[in-house]
């Protein structure tokens, strides 16, 4: 093993890169280095001995030492330990290439099982990097990947070393973010890890973390020191003009280069014919010419060193198979020469920081400063975005038309955003997701510390599938967003003018410390309505005390209303509101305060408008800091109001009710960020290999499609799953034994892969005490089948004692193609699809989320148990989610779970799985 990493990155953790499914073929994912360079990553084969020679050559000799010893092996073991791989009993390595042809390998990790004699459930690790890519962040990428393929292969411990001497991969391991035992021995340092955590790296939402990377390799899009606009014309409407004239315009901090072949001048700036003859160091390259001429311009701006692209150019993957081939092939390009692209088919960026002053698209005009990040999908809709922004007085820090994210990508965006200490809110439009799982590990980071909003187009997209279970006939497109929103923490606006609206509180307003509003007016209609908003969106809109409220009748007259809402009545002018507005937000009543003036003509707006800024400059200094303000002037335009002698504006909106839906928003997302983030617990029992074995032999011998019904029994108990007794009866006389085994009375249900609604086709027989019984059910089943021309729909019928609950709930998976898995969870039995009364989340689950889940439904109050109702043993139902996400995570064959009825027993009793459907098909590789 041989030291990579870099000092100057030490202190910076890493996070989890892409790893696809165990079983999707060679391709082991990507890494992206701290200078953007993109590594490809391949499971070695003992064909590519040759390969991972002459790597190895290109290391020293102590080097090449370290890597062999590392994995425990002896002189000349090496390449037998390769040729065991092909069948992976022994451990696991992979090599990371150059992409673009090279096929260069420049660096190698391995893990291999040690002998239970030397420790058992126990792998040695080695890792080295290629001279040329030190320093770079390589090493602790490698790391993060041995341990996230090793536990996944159930290794409890791995086992690394380094030399006393090299103090930077001593630090390396030490910082790791893994739990490390260290141990001296003589001139070495053997550390211990426990990779345990690493299992989770898909779905963990804070990994080894290498956001710092990600920003560095995106620091050239942002803060250039030179721009160069190749396609830049004469003709003042073109695009690549405007974008020309939008950088000098806006005063762009350093040297504009316009690239044009036909010109040596655009406007009164000299031109050049190429990139090369400019002879100076370009940064960042708007490129605006057609598509056939990109590929050319893009080998241009590697061969000068440019390391950010803004490709402007249409024609590529929103054109159909042919652009998507050619947007693959630029991507290509881009990575390998180690370029980060925003693009193609964008409008466009913006860096509003004076120092950078940055206009890099065709939008007329720069918003104000701000600390208000947004990328937007559209680069139409972007346009409208900035000039909304502008007019609302809406500062922001970066704006990012991601267009069609061949490379950087919403993900990246956010990583970046996250280390800019320019940036304190995150604003998305969005049309579709291209990996969501890795954008939820860093939502659900980021979001502790910076808020994000979202609009989420084409929610009501038809999902395209037909539903096979209950589980999918509940899953509708949105469902999905949804779930994954909730579940980090991100704030979903309906339209762009709430998104706006929110961004505007949390831009210039503390986050409410509770859910307590009150709401001030000189007009009870309105008032009215932005209670109801208030209420509806979670908010308490409580009567104020007594002390409260005769402090405040000594400032109105006896017609005023006290509680709340305070009715001032239309007779409150500048002194009353200063007065009230400073008494109502000084109370430890009050969390959060809205405004509401309604202009009657009897005073003027603007020293209203005054008024209510000095009562609460006034009451933050009497207790009323910390605390939210929003204002409304009815029928006004929005506005944004400066507190006199404060860095605190007050945003104001026209209607009461808006203030009202985004107060109850942001008061969410407060109790999500002070919330417990939850954790990934340990499962005792959990038999995932010999699950994965069950579905991959049926896939093998039958292909995709619904496994048995013994076959889904065994699965779910694999992993812990309490599944009721009983079993699956291929004959009468099979089913009558069975019973007799049992103990009457039974239940006997058919058992098919093909007939989802038993009771449809007289499927269940419920109360059967005798063994002729059992048989005359099962040959009605017989019967009616064979009449319907189904009877080989039938494997048999599944014998099971019959059982209670507190209640009937259900436990589900839906395979969404962009998501993965959707675990559901909800009432159950025949009332499933009727009640609809089922909440959603996104794979991997926290306990905090099976928490959420169970107590979200409706039916909750069932399982508390209500008017006599038995109470359910809710911890056993919430580890039975936590068990499910195990189960499809790790087996990611499996695209469908339906565990319907689930009865739910009384608390310390459990639940039992009564009736369970599993769907498997060949899985497809995540999206990068």
């Amino acid at each position: 093993m041989t030291e990579m990493g870099s000092k100057r990155h030490a202190e910076h953790r890493v996070r989890p890169t892409y790893l696809p499914p165990r079983g999707s073929g060679r391709d082991a994912g990507t890494l992206t280095l701290s200078d953007g360079t993109r590594l490809a990553l391949q499971r070695a084969l003992p064909e590519d001995a040759l390969r991972l020679g002459a790597f190895l050559d290109r290391l020293s000799a102590d080097e090449r030492r370290q890597v062999r010893e590392g994995l425990r092996l002896g002189e000349g073991e090496l390449d037998a330990f390769l040729e065991s791989l092909a069948q992976r009993p022994s451990g696991e390595a992979f090599f990371a290439e150059l992409p673009g042809g090279e096929e260069r390998v420049v660096g190698f990790g391995a893990y291999r099982l040690l002998d239970e004699a030397e420790r058992g459930d126990c792998a040695a690790l080695s890792f080295a990097v290629d001279p040329e890519l030190r320093g770079r962040g390589a090493a602790r990428l490698l790391l993060e990947r041995l341990t996230v393929l090793a536990s996944q292969r159930g290794v409890d411990h791995l086992v690394g070393g380094a030399p006393a001497t090299n103090q930077a991969l001593v630090e390396l391991f030490r910082r790791s973010g893994f739990e490390v035992e260290e141990r001296r021995e003589g001139g070495s340092v053997t550390f211990v890890l426990d990779p345990r955590a690493a299992a989770l790296a898909a779905g963990r939402e804070d990994g080894l973390g290498a956001r710092a990377f990600t920003a560095a390799s995106l620091r050239s899009l942002f803060h250039p020191r030179s721009v160069a606009v190749i396609g830049a014309s004469r003709e003042p409407g073109s695009v690549g003009r405007r974008i020309l004239d939008a950088l000098v315009q806006h005063r762009f901090d350093g040297p504009v280069y316009p690239v044009n072949p036909k010109a040596d001048h655009v406007g009164s700036i000299r031109a050049y014919p190429t990139l090369a003859a400019i002879g100076r160091p370009v940064d960042l390259a708007v490129i605006a010419v057609p598509e056939r001429f990109v590929t050319q311009v893009v080998d241009q701006c590697a061969a000068a060193g440019v390391k950010g692209l803004v490709v402007i150019t249409a024609g590529f993957a929103e054109t159909g198979a042919e652009g998507r081939e050619r947007q693959r092939a630029l991507l290509e390009q881009v990575r390998g020469a180690g370029m980060r692209m925003v693009g193609p088919n964008c409008l466009g960026l913006l860096q509003t920081d004076p120092e950078v002053s940055l206009n890099a698209s065709f939008a007329p005009h720069m918003p104000p400063r701000g600390r208000v990040a947004l990328s937007s999908q559209s680069g139409a809709l972007g346009v409208a975005i900035i000039a909304l922004a502008r007019s609302l007085g809406l500062g922001m820090s970066t704006f990012v038309s991601v267009g069609n994210k061949a490379d950087v990508s919403g993900n990246d965006l956010l990583e970046y955003w996250e280390e800019d200490p320019s940036t304190d809110v995150v604003l998305f439009y969005l049309e579709s997701f291209g990996n969501p799982r890795r954008f939820a590990r860093i939502a659900r980071r980021v979001g502790r510390s910076k808020p994000l909003v979202v609009v989420k187009g084409g929610r009501t997209e038809a999902g395209g599938r037909a539903a096979s279970s209950h589980t999918a006939a509940l899953t509708a497109a949105d469902t999905a967003v949804d779930a994954l929103f909730r579940q980090t923490g991100i704030l979903r606006a309906d339209t762009l003018t709430e998104m706006f609206g929110i961004a505007r509180v949390l831009a210039d307003q503390p986050l409410p410390p509770g859910p307590r509003a009150a709401v001030v007016t000189n007009a009870g209609g309105p008032a009215i309505l932005c209670a109801d908003a208030l209420e509806s969106s979670g908010m308490e809109v409580r009567p104020l005390s007594a002390a409260t409220r005769e402090r405040l009748a000594r400032l109105l007259p006896a017609a005023a209303s006290t509680t709340n809402p305070v009715d001032m009545i239309a007779s409150a002018g500048p002194d009353t509101f200063r007065q009230v507005v400073e008494e109502v937000l000084a109370s430890d009543e009050v969390d959060a305060m809205i405004v509401i003036y309604t202009p009657v003509g009897m005073f003027d707006t603007g020293e209203v408008s005054q008024a209510i800024l000095d009562g609460v400059t006034a009451a933050r200094g009497r207790g009323g800091a910390g605390k939210p303000v929003i204002a409304s002037i009815v029928g006004a335009e929005e506005e944004i109001y400066r507190l006199p002698g404060r860095d605190e504006t007050i945003p104001a909106y026209p209607f009461p009710e808006e203030m009202g839906r985004i107060l109850g928003k942001i008061h969410d997302y407060a109790r999500w960020r002070d919330s417990d983030p939850g954790s990934f617990p340990e499962l005792a029992g959990l038999e995932l290999e010999r699950a994965a074995e069950i579905c991959h032999r049926a896939l093998a011998e039958r292909g995709a499609g619904w496994l048995g019904v013994e076959e889904a029994r065994q699965v779910l108990a694999a992993v812990g799953l309490q599944v009721g007794a009983g079993g699956v009866a291929t004959t009468a006389d099979e089913a009558a034994a069975l019973a007799g085994e049992i103990g009457f009375p039974v239940a006997a249900k058919l058992a098919s892969r093909e007939i989802v609604h038993k009771t449809e086709v007289g499927g269940v027989a419920l109360g059967l005490d005798s063994a002729e019984a059992v048989r005359e059910a099962f040959r009605g089943m017989e019967r009616r089948l064979e009449a319907e021309g189904q009877r080989d729909a039938m494997e048999g019928v599944l014998v099971q004692p019959m059982l209670s609950g507190s209640a009937e709930v259900m436990i589900g998976v839906d395979h969404d193609p962009v998501f993965g898995p959707i675990v559901a969870f909800g009432l159950g039995g025949i009332h499933v699809e009727i009640l609809r009364d089922v909440a959603f989340r996104v794979s991997p689950l926290t306990d905090r989320d099976a928490r959420e889940m169970v107590e979200s439904i409706r039916g909750y109050r069932l399982l508390q148990g209500y008017r006599g109702h038995p109470a359910a043993d809710v911890p056993a139902l919430e580890e039975a989610l936590l068990r499910v996400s195990r189960l499809v995570e790790a087996v990611p064959e499996i695209s469908e779970i339906d565990c319907n009825p689930v009865f739910a027993l009384e608390p310390g009793e459990g639940y039992r799985v009564v009736d369970a459907r599993i769907k498997v098909r060949r899985p497809a590789a995540a999206p990068e």
